[in-house]
């Protein structure tokens, strides 16, 4: 009998998925993102597959993320680039973590925690114009010659330089590539020799190949989703890794205009049979998706009707006669005839990586 509430992780597909754009990006390297547990997937199972795939790096977002992988025995080179406003990075120098530093203060204190043993390993974050992250243009000779001077010190060592496309457009991507451009003629002229550059994400790296550089960030890709509006992820050659998945606890027969869930947002036109599933808000389930997602039940899709609650939403089977217990498939696959993430985040206005980050604990993850 299919779980209460689970996800299925496909790691061949992990795997695969690497391998796809490996292949497209070549010789670019590619930094596997495993951040937010895996975009919810699990960050090791995501991490190790990666690898698998043919990925040479791991991206997280904080040194938390990055020593929880080192904890699990992932020894892979791996960089985080989020800190707290006055960071201590003396752990992640010694769980040889690579630092992503986009301020002074974070080049002081990555400075600070290492030595001529130990040195930290730093990409140096460049804002070539997404407004997030990254030294401002106004601060880079300094923030190039300080790091310098540390570097011939022996207490870090630049190994990189990176920034973030903000995937507007081709036209506002390649304005940041040349920035990103002037950037790096500046940090060389300051005597750094960074080895590794990297700007695209997964939509840069498969739709503007001249900002590949040395190695793409690899996210939603890795996962078999889309970054666009206008490709799916099969157009892609990518294959949704997770199915998520639960079973109905209740099945009903309803008259026309019985009112469904709170504030009897829905009320059938017709007697139906409605069926239960104990999944909710709780779980990650979008609220949104109330009247306007759809799930697979027993080789059917059907709509979500009602208001989704904390624990459990409701789903009008028409004369579909459903029993207890039957499989029910929230999103995976659609070459599997299952609605996809994609479909999800449209009927809740978001984006698919929500969907898929947002499961909460109570949904069990496995392998499949």
């Amino acid at each position: 009998m299919p779980a209460l509430r689970r996800a299925h992780v496909d790691v061949a597909a992990l795997r695969r998925n690497v391998a796809t754009v490996a292949a497209a990006v070549a010789p670019a390297a590619v930094m596997a993102v495993v951040k937010a547990d895996g975009y919810g997937h699990g960050a090791e199972r995501a991490a190790r597959a990666a690898l698998a795939g043919g990925a040479t790096m791991l991206g997280v977002a904080d040194v938390d993320e990055a020593l929880a992988l080192r904890a699990a025995g992932v020894d892979a080179p791996v960089l985080a680039w989020l800190h707290d406003s006055d960071p201590d990075f003396r752990r992640a120098v010694e769980g040889r973590v690579t630092l992503g530093i986009s301020t002074r203060r974070q080049l002081d204190r990555a400075a600070s925690a290492g030595s001529a043993a130990s040195p930290a390993v730093l990409h140096l974050k460049i804002d070539t114009g997404l407004g997030r992250n990254g030294a401002a243009r106004g601060d880079w000779a300094e923030f190039f010659e300080t790091a310098r001077a540390y570097e011939t010190q022996g207490l870090v060592q630049v190994e990189g330089l990176f920034s973030h496309l903000s995937n507007t457009g081709s036209d506002d991507d390649r304005a940041q590539l040349a920035v990103f451009e002037e950037a790096t003629a500046l940090a060389r002229a300051a005597g750094l020799r960074p080895r590794i550059r990297h700007l695209a994400s997964t939509a840069g790296a498969l739709r503007l190949p001249e900002t590949r550089l040395d190695l793409v960030r690899l996210g939603i890709g890795l996962y078999g989703l889309s970054p666009f509006d206008d490709a799916d992820s099969a157009a892609l050659g990518l294959v949704p890794a997770m199915r998520v998945e639960s079973r109905l606890i209740s099945v009903k027969r309803v008259a026309a205009g019985t009112g469904v869930s709170y504030g009897y947002t829905y009320r059938p036109a017709t007697d139906s049979w409605l069926g239960l599933v104990p999944l909710g808000y709780a779980d990650g389930i979008p609220r949104h998706v109330s009247n306007t997602g759809s799930v697979w039940v027993d080789g059917q899709v059907h709509r979500i009707v009602g208001r989704v609650a904390m624990d459990q939403f409701v789903v009008d089977l028409g004369e579909h006669e459903a029993a207890v217990g039957d499989r029910v498939v929230l999103f995976g696959d659609p070459a599997e005839g299952f609605p996809s993430a994609d479909n999800w985040a449209e009927a809740a206005s978001t984006i698919n990586y929500e969907i898929v980050t947002r499961l909460g604990r109570r949904v069990q993850r496995v392998e499949s």
